[in-house]
């Protein structure tokens, strides 16, 4: 009689753990099918357009789409700005306050795609298996990011269209955050108004 009690319970246990494991990164459901979705970021500069490459790095856009379908990104700022480097952001509002983040993920580095002029790829600390949320476009060729002896940042796609708004952002003033002591920080907020996910195309 106990163990028809426990039956139940088990069961019940198993389902939770499936639930909680299919449904803890919601980005691989958004478009399943393609490949190469693409996002509209829109900032108070205007829009830039980005084709993901999930055939290459089918983690890191998982992870970047889970951000974006649960509006992590909405209201946040770019918060480093070196001209001739990269322009980061997808970590804090514009009171400098943490977006909630999501696990790390494994670090796609290897994938063959290369820190290049107009590529997004991901922050991260000195653990490679760190990032979160924060990305950044490369304003350069960047190769010293690329893996080598030592693993590199992953790139999970490119510049579809917009590249004069990034040309545009790149010229903004910069200067250290009177707040936090950070160097690089724009002096006018450079804000990410909404990330949204592109229909897909027509067949």
């Amino acid at each position: 009689m106990k163990y028809k009690l426990l039956l139940p319970l088990f069961l019940l246990l198993i389902l939770v753990s499936i639930s909680q494991s299919t449904f803890a990164n919601p980005g691989q459901f958004v478009q399943p099918n393609n490949l190469f979705p693409k996002v509209l970021i829109s900032t108070n500069l205007g829009d830039i357009e980005v084709e993901l490459d999930r055939s290459r790095a089918p983690i890191t856009v998982n992870n970047f789409l889970s951000y974006v379908k649960e509006k992590r990104y909405n209201n946040t700022v770019f918060h480093r700005l070196e001209p001739e480097y990269v322009l980061q952001g997808g970590g804090y509002k514009s009171d400098f306050t943490t977006i909630e983040e999501r696990e790390s993920i494994f670090n796609e580095s290897g994938n063959g795609l290369k820190n290049q002029y107009g590529t997004i790829a991901m922050a991260r600390l000195n653990d490679p298996h760190s990032a979160t949320s924060q990305f950044f476009f490369n304003l350069k060729d960047n190769p010293n990011l690329d893996p080598g002896s030592r693993w590199g940042y992953a790139v999970f796609g490119r510049i579809s269209a917009g590249e004069s708004v990034l040309e545009t952002i790149r010229e903004q003033a910069t200067d250290v955050s009177p707040k936090l002591g950070w160097p690089n920080v724009p002096v006018e907020p450079i804000v990410i108004k909404m990330i949204r996910v592109l229909p897909e195309p027509e067949l």
